[in-house]
């Protein structure tokens, strides 16, 4: 191993994700989630209040099982994108992986895409 090698980051960190706006809410993408305490980075999101910018809430999209024997920031998965559904209430996540999930924002539930 070279000195080059050993100052490579291991991964390049997640491309910024456009924040949603429906009705008076703003969605923002939280990628480095264990900097505030949780569990995994990636897989979540923070609502806010449009006018105040208060954080009201935050809610997990999905799991992230890490390998205790591999280094868990190359396990990490992030939100890739987050747009608004045509119709309703909805936001229309995808993750690095392409896996896809629907957020009803009104009853704070995930479900598959």
């Amino acid at each position: 191993m070279t000195n080059q090698d050993t100052l490579m980051p291991k991964r390049v960190g997640p491309k910024d994700v456009p924040a949603v706006t429906i009705k008076d809410l703003r969605f923002e993408v939280i990628h480095w989630g264990k900097d505030r305490g949780f569990a995994q980075n990636g897989g979540y999101i923070a609502a806010f209040d449009k006018t105040s910018g208060e954080e009201l809430w935050t809610l997990k999209i999905y799991d992230i099982v890490y390998d205790p024997d591999l280094e868990s920031d190359v396990q990490d998965l992030f939100i890739k994108s987050m747009k608004k559904s045509l119709f309703g209430s909805n936001l229309k996540i995808t993750d690095e992986r392409g896996r896809k999930y629907v957020v009803n924002t009104d009853t704070r539930t995930v479900a598959s895409d």
